[in-house]
């Protein structure tokens, strides 16, 4: 079924859909890695699916290694094999279950391995996971992840468990996650989502809102700071609600604690919800140089009505107002946006609305899905009365259109400078080519020099600011020469 996400250009950040990542799991880093023997058994984990499962999978990884789990990149090491996974969408859960047959193989080689599915996948299909797949051993929702070490031991003895009930109040504060070598980390601010969308079952799998204390925020990001981590991505389901209803701090604030606590840090969030998009959050943003100019919106269509159906809290007029403000604060503010295609009685001219819209305000990405139904959500009840052909249609027209806008914005970048992170080589060329990430979040490809007589990079390392001149580009890429 053709629905996975369509990214032109692609943007590293998103938490509304699916993004699907496999064999994530790298060596933690030396400021979370536990002392473990050389004796501790081991654990893998592959993590599917929205930022949020990245850093739930970080949590995960602390919480068994304060238990003398050793992390391990190989799922043929592991004594231990978790699969985090997402439910946003059915291709998501098709992909796991495929992947839990791939992992047979582990199982009968290995009798006493204990394999666990964790996420939201887990806790919508617990009955399904432990009936049909053979293969399971655990299977535990977002908020049950302290109870891991104990539920791993008990299924080592023989005994399967089920974990997946929801809490109002679980944050993780106390858990440092285990996070993985790079220069940029994952802080999430708050669980859960009180949006209700009407097609989306975060709600029901993550549960409701509830935000972190906004101390502890910035001391993680103190933290990260001084373990030598260049970025930081402040994370929610929808940032823009946070509250420390203690300290009567919302998010403008929390992102204007954390500038100030890290200047030398860029800070990004994600993902925000425009009925909640404040002036005071984006002058926040304009105000300070580390808090990257990019910002993704979902708009998810350009009807009104269909909104409606939706339960979206917004007017389409609304949604320009915000970009609008955004862009007379920020005019070189870099936005990206989530598109649902063929929700249940969108008509062609609503369709036509969703074109035009991302016409006028002239995005630098997008996320655009054909729409899917998800049980226990209101839009499940809906009548799906769009073809799959017609929906496929309708998309295949706004990806056209939006790599057509992404080509142009990007062709006016020719002739700039650009300040880039380095992250290091890049997956068409490792050997001869390196990226970095602007403010904007745009990829910057770039030639990695080296010194003939040591065959090492010249001048820089992953993690270093350097500017690139950028001579040509694509619709998702910037191509360029270092200065």
């Amino acid at each position: 079924m053709f629905d996975l996400p369509v990214l032109a250009p692609q943007p590293s950040l998103t938490s509304d859909f699916l993004t699907p990542r496999l064999h994530d799991n790298v060596l933690a880093s030396s400021m979370n890695a536990h002392a473990a023997s050389a004796n501790a058994p081991k654990l893998y984990v592959e993590t599917y699916g929205c930022q949020m499962n990245v850093s739930d999978s970080e949590i995960v990884k602390g919480v068994m290694n304060q238990s003398g789990y050793a992390m391990t990149d190989k799922p043929d090491d592991a004594d231990v094999i978790f699969v985090n996974t997402c439910a946003i969408r059915d291709n998501a859960e098709k992909k796991v279950h495929e992947r839990l047959m791939h992992l047979k193989y582990f199982k009968k080689r290995r009798k006493d391995l204990v394999v666990g599915v964790l996420g939201c996948m887990a806790e919508r299909m617990r009955d399904e996971l432990m009936e049909t797949k053979q293969i399971v051993d655990l299977v535990v929702g977002p908020d049950e992840y302290r109870r891991l070490p104990e539920l791993v031991e008990r299924a080592g003895g023989g005994t399967k468990g089920i974990a997946v009930k929801l809490s109002r109040v679980e944050t993780y504060d106390d858990i440092e996650p285990l996070r993985t070598e790079g220069i940029s980390a994952w802080i999430s601010i708050m669980r859960g989502c009180d949006k209700f969308c009407t097609f989306c079952v975060v709600p029901f799998t993550r549960g409701r809102e509830r935000s972190r204390a906004a101390h502890l925020i910035v001391d993680e990001a103190k933290r990260l700071h001084d373990a030598g981590f260049k970025e930081i991505s402040l994370l929610g389901q929808n940032v823009n609600s946070y509250k420390d209803e203690a300290e009567n701090i919302d998010f403008a604030d929390l992102l204007r604690q954390t500038a100030r606590a890290v200047p030398q840090m860029r800070i990004r969030y994600t993902t925000s919800h425009p009925y909640d998009m404040s002036d005071k959050l984006i002058a926040t943003m304009a105000e300070y140089d580390n808090i990257c100019k990019y910002i993704h919106l979902p708009v998810q269509s350009g009807s009104d009505r269909v909104l409606q159906a939706m339960n979206r809290h917004y007017t389409v007029e609304h949604y320009k107002e915000r970009i609008r403000k955004i862009r007379e604060y920020m005019p070189k503010c870099a936005l990206s946006t989530d598109i649902i295609v063929g929700f249940p009685t969108e008509t062609v001219e609503e369709h036509r609305m969703t074109f035009d819209l991302m016409a006028e305000v002239r995005y630098d990405g997008a996320f655009m899905f054909l729409y899917s139904p998800r049980e226990r959500t209101k839009a499940w009840k809906m009548e799906d009365d769009i073809s799959h052909d017609e929906k496929v249609r309708r998309l295949n027209e706004i990806i056209e259109q939006q790599q057509r806008i992404a080509g142009e914005i990007n062709q006016i970048e020719l002739g700039t400078v650009q300040h880039v992170l380095v992250e290091g080589p890049s997956r068409r060329n490792p050997e001869t080519e390196w990226q970095g990430r602007t403010d904007t979040n745009k990829i910057v490809i770039f030639p990695h020099l080296t010194d003939k007589n040591t065959s090492t990079h010249a001048g820089y390392v992953v993690g270093d600011m350097i500017n690139i001149h950028v001579e040509r580009a694509s619709a998702a890429i910037l191509y360029g020469q270092i200065i």
